[in-house]
């Protein structure tokens, strides 16, 4: 007899300001009675990470800040939540603008991808161009939350590889998208 993975119940474990640790009961393949632990996230619809190319000077935008899940700056690109009834685009250009300063041209959105080991979350990635020309880019200032403490970071595409490297070396961690984007340049 084949069996299908079937949700058979979850129930809350613990509930945050911003997460809720949830328990899944679940029957595998086999038909086989498992429990899974997963996290989500409250009052938002997602998140959306930048990939921000500046032209013409062909670099590319990267933020770091201060993350205390891992007690380290965290070299990453920008990114964000997006809001209760906000469109991934609009949370996309919103985030840019705030972190960054910069205003920049949606160049492609990719489908929602998932941490599917820890949460159900969707990340949408965006490939951006900004127009270091345009007077829009000329005067740049970040728009952050009292909270947030982000350096941006020019990076020239080439050199990429050799400046992460060194940032690990100097103490600093590198998110993983980051990382498996720059893995995947040197194929």
């Amino acid at each position: 007899m084949k069996f299908e993975h079937k949700i058979i119940k979850s129930e809350i474990i613990e509930t945050g300001k911003w997460l809720c640790l949830r328990r899944i009961f679940y029957s595998d393949a086999k038909g086989i009675s498992r429990t899974w632990e997963s996290v989500e996230r409250l009052k938002c619809s997602g998140a959306v990470v930048l990939i921000a190319f500046l032209r013409p000077s062909n670099r590319i935008l990267l933020i770091r800040q201060y993350r205390p899940p891992v007690a380290s700056y965290v070299i990453e690109f920008p990114a964000g939540l997006i809001d209760e009834g906000e469109t991934a685009e609009a949370a996309a250009e919103r985030e840019l603008f705030e972190e960054t300063g910069y205003r920049g041209k949606m160049i492609r959105f990719y489908p929602p991808s998932f941490n599917s080991g820890l949460s159900g979350e969707t990340v949408q990635i965006a490939f951006v161009e900004i127009d270091e020309n345009s007077e829009l880019n000329h005067s740049v200032a970040q728009s952050l939350d009292e909270s947030e403490d982000i350096e941006l970071i020019p990076v020239e595409m080439s050199k990429l590889a050799d400046f992460l490297e060194k940032a690990v070396e100097n103490g600093d961690k590198i998110d993983s998208k980051l990382h498996a984007f720059s893995i995947s340049r040197e194929c």
